[in-house]
């Protein structure tokens, strides 16, 4: 017998309900199970089709902006701590992997040039975090599959071109650190920094330091100027990546002293996480990651 979307169900038949739909079937366990997978797929992907077009309006951020951003980025943490560690654990990860290819090379310079550049591709691990703070703000489930599942999804969106962008200016960090070292060491006798770091203590040494230290700033800037808010915004938004990142370079140039103060205090905390082993980013990454969040949605119209 056939039976009608709004018919009881008769004994050894079972029912899973939806917002507008119901349906009835047999080996009613698996088939809700199926069906709610399907709507939980559905709910997220229509993210993609649900945020605002364009980019916001960003008004200069206040003091009270950043210290509040900070208490919210630790109640988010707090609130779902293993998501968080989840996403930052790629971060430590690929820290402790540097380390280990620096110590079994013998090549400690890289390892130099890898931990003044490691920064720059904070902004990549911090989508996660983004996406636990506004699924949080929104009331929506946080739960570690539909973060998962939604931060994935971004893969096919525009946010993969300004990841690009960050991984060719840490890459092309690396080649001007080469430079760099090779323009002020490279005829020195004492180059073997394997197995002496004397090197860096001699005139040529600290000019050198002081020298890859004034263009890594550069390129931090760079990559902050156009990542903190452009990263949440793609998150937010459904703006192309050049909108996104020059919306946000044009906020920090406006706001410069807040901004650069803010990215200054993100990289001193990373790297002093970075010393116990890189082990120190489980936990401020991301605090950092949801502080940004809140501070983009704190300065933005």
């Amino acid at each position: 017998m056939r039976h009608g979307w709004g018919d009881p169900a008769p004994a050894g038949l079972g029912r899973c309900a939806g917002p507008n739909i119901r349906i009835e079937t047999k080996g009613a366990g698996h088939t809700c199970s199926l069906f709610n997978e399907i709507r939980r797929r559905i709910s997220d992907n229509a993210l993609m089709h649900t945020r605002p077009h364009g980019a916001p309006t960003l008004r200069k951020p206040t003091l009270v902006d950043i210290t509040t951003s900070l208490h919210q980025g630790l109640r988010d943490f707090i609130a779902t701590p293993f998501t968080a560690v989840f996403f930052a654990s790629f971060y430590v990860f690929a820290g402790l992997a540097m380390g280990w290819i620096t110590y079994a090379t013998g090549q400690t310079f890289w390892l130099v040039l890898a931990v003044m550049g490691f920064p720059l591709v904070g902004a990549l691990a911090a989508v996660g975090f983004y996406e636990i703070s506004r699924r949080r703000q929104t009331n929506q489930s946080v739960s570690f599959a539909s973060v998962v599942r939604t931060t994935w999804a971004f893969k096919n969106e525009q946010l993969p071109w300004l990841a690009a962008i960050i991984v060719v200016i840490f890459l092309f960090w690396f080649f001007m650190g080469h430079m760099i070292f090779a323009l002020f060491l490279g005829l020195s006798p004492m180059t073997n920094i394997s197995s002496s770091l004397d090197v860096f203590l001699t005139s040529q040494g600290l000019t050198m330091i002081a020298f890859g230290s004034a263009v890594g700033s550069v390129f931090a800037v760079l990559v902050f100027s156009l990542s903190v808010l452009g990263m949440p915004m793609l998150i937010d938004r459904d703006v192309d990546f050049m909108t996104a990142m020059l919306s946000s370079i044009s906020a920090v140039a406006q706001a410069p002293v807040l901004y650069l103060a803010w990215g200054a205090f993100i990289g001193l905390i990373t790297f002093a996480s970075m010393l116990p082993s890189f082990l120190g980013l489980f936990i401020s990454m991301p605090v950092l990651g949801h502080a940004t969040w809140h501070l983009y949605k704190r300065v933005s119209t």
